[in-house]
């Protein structure tokens, strides 16, 4: 990469805490009459033992106020009464509101909708009638509002904390002002966008462009550009932001030749763009923004086949009665012609998702082009904002990419992290396994073992034995290898058609894991007999190969080796048996796996101490592990991880890599805490009772809130001993542990229950770490300060304050190709080689643009002498551990505590977003 002495991000400030704008609206206030009678109709013949409803449920309303209202701006409800927000529905200065009647049209279908169920039962029907009478004799009256856009007040700590509404309201002023600007002009044409409604949940406002079409062989693809625009703070920032994201929109028109319509993978929502061409809901004033529905597979109850249709019956469902269920279209219809849907004025446009196959677009665009198009947007910047200002480097050090050593010097490093590991466990050598279903497999995955050790050759008397021994100057090795049976890595034995249910899924996986367990104390009596942990690289399938996700057997088997004290890490059948890139890639997942095996080991090693760091400084994480009911084995869990890593020695090279045992009060070994989060993954007795009553998601979070805070007490109290650097994200983190959240913590204070908040003890620096997830990092790129195209650095930045900082890392090899002056819109003519002149185009080429990760020093002892600046260097060397070939997402601990969740919830063969 470049050495631009700036970066760039796509983030908008106010030009002074003073800054206002205020603009006006027709507001409509959710009426607080109405909350008795809806909760009464909502908590009718519930049983005692259920959890009653608390708050007005109007999300299946706000659905539909986005799909057949789609230019109101719907506000989501409080939890409790008290923190009701201004208003309910917005509707902008010059935007029709909806009229009484239609109002009340939808209303009667939203109260008709609450309980379903109960639609044939007398007592309920009754209850419906007196609900309308009473909501009838309350009716909700628009009226004029002129909310404040930008001012906003600061928390305790300084830092911008925004008004409910302006999450919503902020993006989407800004958004219609980008709207008003002329087109933005590419070579060979022009992107004019329309807006499209967020839900209540993603706030903010964004754009879609009109389609545009790829000519790929002998198929046309399509896709567009969206822009997305959210509003942000930063800690111990007065000043909130606003965030410019841009990338490719792929639409969906690939049509299965036997199925005659798109696939719908199962178990997975497809979103759809709607554009109609006269208001579906008569009386409704004609939308300008696009309207919002989920498309699904469902199941005929009369054919019994399965076919497209709109998700949870769609939003006409609660409109059967009106004429809007005759307009709405047919999902059928777009599900079977979803290019001739888009090309006729976008009226429909299904968007693409990776679970649907192969699309001839490749996503993102590259940095000058964003560049480009930022510049563009920021012409609608009223003058009460202005851009952020640039990003410049630290000085503090150089933060070169990792995986430059010699393949020697990474073999030596390894055995010396295995070493460590080794020791920490009491072990006697390093101790693996393999379990393999095909001989090619087989030797690819011997061969990548010792490339990985730098381990000698046996020769090949030695090389077809089951058991082979190596003696290097830092650790023994030993190597066992077995025959797995295919019926053990084949499907689940789970019932035919459908998605299975909870107690079918749970009793498939509890039989697998039997069967492992089984197996592997059997066959191989032997396995941790001393009862220390070993490592098992298990030959599978791949998840595509499986009739369904469900029918993966992965954490099945993760959790019937974990019985017997063996951690897993899966290795895929290779598919193919000719061409060397084949086997390349073979050589290269068997590393890999073997890598990844020895990261479970506890086999990592640090970077060297950053200057300006407390001398002996370790690092540690906290990682909150939550499953919902919903995912692939149907059971809830929650367990929060601690991952701490001591360096040895000077600092750099292997470190004892541990993990917080929350019931004996200790640190333990790394692969000894992920044993032990496997028992914690146990499923239910096969005779649980499926409809016992659960408590509401609310009720849940406070138990597991106090549950954290005194898993954090007793984690930091054992941290005093030396310095400590403790790291978390805050996506991850601050739902639980809510001091880390922007508008409540204070600086080099720390609060983990319900005391106040108290200085940080002597030994503990706090560094909290923030990715681009749910763009709260803005996108970026280096100001080349020639002529030459704005492009891609690496490195730690600085800038508007002395406690957050931004780490930028190289791009991953697989990206390296991916030019940052390419144009994914117009073609262009090749200037080198052969076919220099030739006209190209970049559509298909990955647009990748590592993450932005803001640092924030949330607490320090600067007058111990702490320096922030070196805390955050820390952690963004950690990025860039030695083991690594590449950059990692997060932090060294972050990263291991984020990977121990695997051995508590089935992560692999998850859905992959667009």
């Amino acid at each position: 990469m470049a050495a631009y002495p700036t970066i760039r991000t796509a983030a908008w400030l106010p030009v002074s805490p003073d800054a206002s704008v205020v603009r006006r609206y027709d507001a409509l206030p959710f009426p607080e009459e109405w909350r008795d009678a809806v909760l009464d109709l909502c908590n009718h013949g519930r049983p005692a033992d259920a959890e009653p409803w608390r708050t007005a449920p109007t999300r299946r309303m706000d659905q539909v106020l986005q799909t057949f209202a789609p230019d109101l701006r719907v506000m989501a409800r409080p939890r409790a009464k008290e923190s009701a927000p201004v208003a309910w529905l917005y509707a902008p200065e010059g935007t029709p509101a909806l009229p009484p009647p239609v109002f009340a049209v939808l209303r009667n279908a939203w109260l008709r909708d609450l309980r379903p169920g109960l639609a044939d039962d007398p007592g309920y029907r009754a209850a419906l009638r007196e609900a309308r009478a009473r909501l009838d004799a309350e009716p909700p009256a628009w009226v004029p509002a002129e909310p404040e856009l930008l001012a906003c007040p600061r928390s305790t700590g300084g830092t911008a904390a925004p008004h409910h509404h302006q999450f919503t309201l902020s993006p989407d002023w800004l958004a219609r002002r980008v709207l008003e600007l002329p087109p933005f002009d590419y070579d060979g044409g022009a992107l004019r966008f329309r807006a499209v409604p967020r839900t209540t949940a993603d706030k903010g406002a964004e754009l879609v462009s009109q389609p545009l079409p790829y000519e790929s062989g002998d198929r046309t693809w399509w896709f567009s550009v969206y822009l997305n625009i959210t509003l942000h703070t930063v800690p111990f920032d007065p000043l909130p932001r606003f965030h410019l994201h841009c990338g490719i929109r792929r639409w969906a028109t690939r049509v299965g030749a036997a199925s005659g319509h798109l696939h719908l993978p199962f178990g997975r929502k497809a979103t759809v763009l709607l554009r109609p061409d006269v208001p579906w809901l008569p009386g409704a004033p004609q939308a300008e923004r696009f309207a919002v529905a989920r498309l699904a597979r469902r199941r005929d109850p009369l054919t019994g086949r399965w076919g497209p249709d709109w998700a949870d019956g769609g939003p006409a469902r609660i409109l059967h009665d009106v004429d809007a269920a005759g307009r709405f279209p047919v999902a059928a219809e777009i599900a079977a012609e979803p290019e001739r849907w888009l090309v006729d004025g976008m009226r429909a446009a299904v968007v693409h998702s990776t679970a649907m196959g192969r699309h001839g677009v490749a996503p993102g665009l590259m940095s000058h082009q964003r560049s480009q198009l930022v510049d563009w947007a920021e012409q609608a910047l009223p003058a009460e904002l202005r851009p952020a200002p640039p990003l410049a480097r630290t000085r503090l050090g150089h933060s070169g990419p990792p995986g430059k050593a010699a393949k020697a010097d990474r073999a030596a490093r390894a055995r010396a992290a295995a070493a460590v590991a080794v020791a920490e466990l009491g072990a006697e050598a390093l101790d693996v396994r393999l379990y393999w279903q095909t001989e090619r497999m087989r030797d690819a995955a011997s061969a990548a073992l010792m490339e990985l050790l730098g381990l000698r050759d046996p020769g090949p008397a030695a090389r077809g034995s089951d058991e082979l021994v190596w003696r290097t100057p830092e650790v023994r090795v030993r190597l066992r290898r077995y025959p797995l049976p295919g019926p053990l890595a084949g499907d689940l034995a789970l019932p035919e058609g459908g998605r299975a249910a909870r107690a079918a899924l749970q009793t498939a996986v509890r039989a697998r894991r039997e069967e492992a367990a089984e197996f592997l104390g059997g066959a191989v009596p032997d396995i941790a007999a001393d009862g220390v942990p070993a490592l098992a690289v298990v030959e599978i399938g791949h998840r595509d190969g499986f009739a369904s996700r469900d029918h993966d057997p992965k954490f099945a088997l993760r959790l019937g080796f974990a019985r017997a004290g063996l951690l897993t890490q899966f290795v895929q059948v290779p598919v193919g048996t000719k061409g060397a890139d084949k086997e390349k890639a073979v050589a290269e997942r068997a590393l890999m796996a073997w890598d990844d095996g020895l990261r479970q080991l506890g086999a990592r090693s640090v970077p060297a101490r950053t200057a300006g760091a407390p001398d002996g400084l370790r690092y540690a994480a906290v990682w909150m592990v939550c499953k919902s009911a919903k995912s692939r084995t149907r059971q809830a869990a929650y367990a929060p991880v601690g991952v701490r890593a001591t360096p040895r020695g000077d600092g750099a090279g292997p470190a004892v890599i541990e993990g917080w045992d929350a019931g004996a009060g200790r640190w333990i070994p790394y692969p000894r805490l992920l044993l032990k989060l496997a028992g914690q993954a146990e499923l239910p007795p096969a005779d649980d009772e499926d409809d016992t009553p659960r408590p509401s998601y609310w009720t849940a979070m406070d138990e597991q809130r106090r549950a954290t805070e005194s898993w954090l007490q007793k984690m930091q109290r054992s941290l005093r001993d030396a310095p400590t650097l403790l790291l978390a994200s805050a996506q991850n983190a601050r739902s639980h542990w809510t001091w880390l959240q922007d508008g409540v913590v204070e600086r080099d204070r720390v609060k983990t229950g319900h005391a106040p908040a108290r200085r940080l003890d002597p030994d503990l620096r706090l560094v909290r770490v923030r990715t681009r997830a749910g763009r709260e990092t803005a996108e970026w790129w280096g100001v080349n300060s020639a002529a030459g195209p704005n492009g891609l650095a690496a490195h730690l930045w600085r800038g508007g304050g002395d406690r957050v900082f931004w780490s930028t890392t190289p791009k991953p090899e697989q990206f390296k190709s991916s030019a940052v002056q390419g144009d994914k819109l117009a073609p262009r003519a090749l200037t080198m080689g052969a076919n220099a002149g030739r006209m190209t185009r970049d559509t298909d080429k990955v647009g990748w643009n590592p993450d932005l990760v803001e640092l924030a020093v949330l607490g320090c002892h600067e007058d111990a002498g702490d320096v922030p600046e070196a805390l955050a260097f820390a952690a963004h060397h950690l990025r860039q551990p030695p083991d690594y070939r590449q950059a990692l997402h997060l932090p060294l601990p972050l990263h291991l505590a984020v990977k121990a969740q695997e051995y508590v919830l089935p992560l692999e063969g998850e859905e992959d977003a667009e």
